[in-house]
């Protein structure tokens, strides 16, 4: 198999981790020896509930066993996604009340972009350095990161950057600015949060101006931090909501939502302003509704906020300088580059799956499924403090 994939698969780095996967239950995976990996990392932050949850499996074998995909997005009323729907209006601000489903999140970047355009009727659009939003075009030219865009430029004219938590920049949000995209907690930047109510801030210069605050709720969202939303910790609403990773418990998928006013003028002046074939993809909905019920009642998003004590009681070493993030979005920081590949990779010998992040090459990538137990985060956090020694040692 392994030749296969780098032979016929496309491949994203020159040296990708390349394990070998029989299968994947609970906290772990197993690679085709038959080797437990336990999983500090969830696909990214995505597989919120762990592999294989049984609330989930079960909601997508029903559908399947009803009906898959019967029309494009936006034609047919299908339970699934309309009640997917139904549930996130129930459990978010009451202004932010309609959804578009998408299969991805930047997909969902890319719709919302569009909305901030078609409400105001501006084009300038302002995101942070170091963000990331995806990487598809529009969302690549809100990426703040010059050296991975650069190659495919020209990208969506009319983009200007900030940087996060710095209040003098928001002078630049004028009544020419269609929206500014923010990610809740800035992800491939190093899981830093806002301060100082930089988001209310944000939120304060967007009314002044007119213009559409979205929030990018992709990675911190569906309980990771302890709240169904990021955002919910820092006491503001923004006018849209940007959502995918962890909502589909590992199935692919994307949301953006806003007010029934914002989000209807999609449909017209031009008809048709955002359409998709398998968006609301009924197997995909169940599976993310199966997986919003699970979150929402159950004490999963209290659960997250404690085990982020644990791990930060546990994570104490010489080679880790802090630990940032908040709930299960962890990163812990070394002095170097060099000594975080260490880790990751002498770990990932060890059974145990951590990563990096996208634009901070100091930082240990720690999320894990929400569902994982306190002995699993023990076990994992006794193999990082271990390999850290050795690496110690060898400085």
């Amino acid at each position: 198999m392994i030749n296969d994939f780098y032979k016929y698969q496309a491949q994203t780095s020159p040296h990708p981790l390349a394990m070998e996967v029989s299968r994947a239950e609970g906290s772990y995976i197993y690679d085709t020896n038959g080797k437990p990996h336990l999983d500090f990392v969830a696909g990214v932050s995505a597989t919120s509930l762990g592999h294989k949850h049984p609330r989930v499996n079960q909601a997508i074998i029903h559908q399947l066993n009803t009906y898959s995909h019967v029309m494009v997005y936006g034609e047919y009323a299908q339970h699934p996604a309309t009640e997917l729907c139904r549930l996130l209006a129930e459990h978010m601000p009451p202004k932010l009340n309609k959804t578009y489903l998408t299969n991805s999140g930047t997909e969902a970047t890319e719709g919302a972009l569009k909305l901030a355009r078609r409400v105001t009727g501006r084009s300038q659009l302002i995101s942070c350095k170091h963000a990331y939003h995806g990487n598809t075009m529009g969302s690549m030219s809100v990426m703040g990161h010059e050296e991975r865009k650069q190659i495919f430029r020209p990208l969506v004219p009319d983009v200007d950057f900030i940087t996060f938590n710095n209040e003098e920049d928001l002078k630049k949000i004028t009544t020419k600015t269609a929206g500014i995209i923010l990610e809740t907690i800035q992800g491939g930047a190093g899981f830093i949060q806002p301060e100082n109510d930089f988001l209310k801030k944000v939120r304060q210069r967007c009314d002044e101006v007119g213009a559409v605050m979205i929030l990018d709720e992709i990675q911190p969202g569906f309980g990771r931090t302890g709240k169904l939303f990021g955002f919910e910790n820092y006491n503001v609403v923004p006018d849209v909501v940007i959502m995918g990773k962890g909502m589909g418990g590992g199935m692919p998928v994307g949301a953006f939502t806003a007010s029934a006013e914002m989000m209807d003028l999609l449909s017209h002046d031009p008809k048709l302003g955002h359409i998709t074939t398998f968006g609301g993809h009924p197997v995909i909905a169940a599976a993310c509704l199966a997986t919003l019920r699970e979150i929402t009642e159950t004490d999963i998003m209290a659960q997250a906020l404690e085990k982020e004590k644990l791990f930060r009681e546990l994570l104490v070493h010489p080679l880790i300088k802090e630990v940032r993030g908040k709930g299960l979005m962890l990163a812990a920081m070394t002095e170097r580059p060099d000594i975080t590949d260490k880790v990751i990779l002498r770990c990932h010998e060890r059974g145990l799956i951590l990563f990096w992040l996208l634009f901070e090459g100091c930082a240990i990538r720690i999320t894990p499924p929400l569902t994982i137990s306190e002995e699993e985060i023990r076990e994992g956090c006794g193999i990082i403090i271990e390999v850290m020694n050795e690496v110690l040692r060898e400085l």
